[in-house]
């Protein structure tokens, strides 16, 4: 029980380190949470107008779910799940923020590539082409949440798409107000300020 504990604690520890406030406040861009979206993630740091930030965003939320999952996979590949997830849950809830973080969706890349880099290469190809197709990232976010642990599961890997799924699930709820945006024909496209 003390592994899985430590392997908990350490996954959100790590995953709730908000990279994106860090980084904007950093280069002298104030609160990101105050802007577009209020959210600490890579699609609204993009909305500060700085792209490489906003990739760095994406690098180090992504990197930050793969380190759990790897550092803590050394000791035994449950572990490791078991941080992976815990990272997720800390980007999305990190107790320094009130509980306020980004939406999981580059952490849940990092995580999955991880676990089964053939998963993180259906999440990135579903990603790319619907937001190239539709120019909403959180669109794109939601199918490639959706290709992901339907491609564990077609790949044989059950317990890591059952995981996969459950984050997926996650995601959605924390999409809601972007899925009505969705449906209603007022979601911000990607590049968008607002």
């Amino acid at each position: 029980m003390m592994p899985v504990l430590a392997a908990l604690a350490f996954g959100y520890l790590l995953g709730s380190i908000p990279f994106g406030l860090l980084i904007t406040r950093a280069a002298g861009l104030g609160d990101v949470r105050k802007i577009g979206s209020g959210n600490i993630g890579a699609t609204n740091v993009l909305r500060t107008g700085n792209r490489k930030l906003a990739a760095l965003t994406l690098l180090l939320d992504a990197l930050k779910g793969a380190a759990a999952v790897l550092i803590a996979g050394v000791y035994g590949t449950e572990l490791g799940i078991v941080a992976g997830f815990a990272a997720f849950i800390g980007h999305l809830f990190p107790a320094w923020l009130g509980f306020k973080g980004g939406k999981g969706v580059a952490t849940y890349l990092g995580v999955a590539a991880a676990m089964l880099w053939q998963g993180a290469l259906v999440f990135a190809a579903a990603w790319l082409a619907t937001a190239f197709i539709g120019r909403y990232s959180s669109l794109a976010a939601l199918v490639a949440c959706i290709a992901t642990p339907l491609a564990a599961y077609l790949l044989g890997y059950v317990d890591i798409s059952i995981v996969l799924a459950v984050m997926s699930i996650i995601v959605f709820v924390k999409h809601r107000a972007n899925i009505s945006r969705l449906l209603a024909g007022t979601e911000s496209k990607i590049g968008s300020r607002g």
